[in-house]
């Protein structure tokens, strides 16, 4: 009897860079990609939201951001970043994709819900920082964005900059966490920067890394450039009050 199930490496064998497929394919696969990150904005703001309705949570994750505490919900969000990124790398199966798309934006939501609370609740102006601040981190990711499938530029050679940067950043971050001092204004503006790069190395890693078929994965990545842009411009307009 023939068999006609295709094995999974048939599977991944029969799929496309995005860098050698079609334009229809190209533009179907930035659609899917784009939408999912739109998708992910959403279901943030609806996590976030649901996480805030809980005063247990609030008040744990509130109790976690002093000297060492936070270094241990830091090294969690770590954890589940790596593992959510790289087993969505790994699968072919949709649901279990979307399975980790889920869990790293939860993730993202529960880490967040310190600033949001302290920007929405204590600060006379919170609202309107929030929403200039995520004004702003979409414009910017959206031109970004732009600059690389627009110009079709390679950024890759962005990833050693920013994974040095990247682990400078961690080492000044634990150093004041573990001495007690304030990194202030110009580190997030550094961060900023270092997110902003991070979202030109991303963008340009979908069309020469992934397959037509991994859009997920390429949104995820996209998702976690923007989220690390919105955390350090939010901190940014947060200075300012």
């Amino acid at each position: 009897m023939e068999n006609n199930q295709e094995s999974p490496f048939n599977q991944f064998e029969s799929r496309a860079l995005v860098s050698a497929a079609s334009e229809v394919d190209r533009v179907a696969f930035y659609k899917k990609t784009y939408s999912h990150v739109a998708g992910g904005v959403l279901v943030f703001i609806l996590f976030e939201y649901l996480l805030l309705q809980s005063d247990a949570i609030v008040e744990f994750m509130l109790s976690m951001i002093d000297g060492y505490k936070w270094l241990l919900v830091l090294g969690g969000f770590m954890l589940i970043t790596t593992y959510a990124e790289s087993t969505a790398m790994k699968t072919a199966d949709k649901n279990k994709q979307y399975l980790m798309y889920g869990l790293y934006i939860l993730a993202q939501a529960i880490i967040f819900i310190p600033m949001i609370y302290i920007a929405a609740f204590y600060m006379e102006t919170g609202a309107q920082i929030l929403q200039q601040a995520a004004l702003v981190t979409l414009s910017l990711f959206t031109g970004l964005s732009a600059v690389v499938l627009l110009t079709k530029k390679d950024f890759s050679f962005l990833r050693a900059g920013l994974t040095i940067g990247f682990f400078i950043a961690l080492g000044l971050i634990i150093a004041g966490m573990i001495f007690g001092f304030d990194l202030g204004l110009w580190f997030s503006v550094g961060m900023c920067l270092l997110a902003g790069g991070s979202i030109l190395y991303q963008t340009s890693e979908i069309v020469n890394k992934y397959t037509t078929e991994d859009y997920i994965p390429a949104a995820l990545g996209l998702f976690a450039s923007l989220m690390l842009l919105f955390w350090y411009i939010l901190r940014i307009f947060m200075s300012r009050d």
